[in-house]
């Protein structure tokens, strides 16, 4: 299994916007609407940061109750395998590939699907509301399947790809430039 970090070469891989300060993340994200219109950034709306890190708080919560190694605030984003969509995000776009094996499995969270409409949509699916370490993604995985192999136009429903959260920055580290 590989997990892909998808950014904008114009920038650096691994840059988070909830490792700024709220009115610093805001400024970034206004910039990119201004500069990159057509950027899949650009149609975020002005409360993003807001219930980005809201979202990242239930994440930490969770993934505490489940006794993983969290060892950093906040989590670097990845996904399972090569997503299609996400390869559009970006006018400039670029991606970093990192087997699993690589990592700690302990530093690793997962959501099927983006972790915002996991947690913010309630429509009954199994996976809605759940974090999974990696011994539990591997089953989800085995009963679904990728989201980006049966739902990449977005067609049926909001998961798109497997969202990884990496509480770690030991192995990202040695692909952030």
């Amino acid at each position: 299994m590989y997990l892909y970090h998808y950014y904008d070469k114009s920038g650096a891989p691994f840059q988070n916007l909830s490792e700024l300060p709220v009115r610093e993340a805001k400024a970034v994200l206004e910039k990119i609407k201004a500069e990159k219109p057509d950027s899949q950034s650009a149609g975020r709306h002005g409360k993003y940061v807001e219930y980005r890190r809201n979202c990242e708080e239930i994440l930490r919560t969770e993934f505490l109750k489940k006794g993983g190694k969290i060892l950093r605030t906040p989590p670097h984003y990845m996904v399972v395998e090569h997503s299609p969509w996400l390869s559009t995000w970006f006018e400039n776009c670029g991606f970093v590939k990192i087997p699993v094996e690589e990592f700690d499995t302990s530093t690793l969270s997962f959501t099927y699907g983006d972790s915002m409409p996991t947690f913010g949509i309630d429509d009954g699916k199994e996976y809605r509301k759940k974090l999974y370490t990696y011994d539990e993604i591997l089953t989800v995985i085995e009963k679904y399947g990728l989201p980006q192999d049966w739902n990449d136009d977005g067609k049926h429903g909001p998961e798109r790809y497997i969202e990884v959260h990496v509480w770690s920055d030991e192995t990202v580290g040695k692909y952030k430039e």
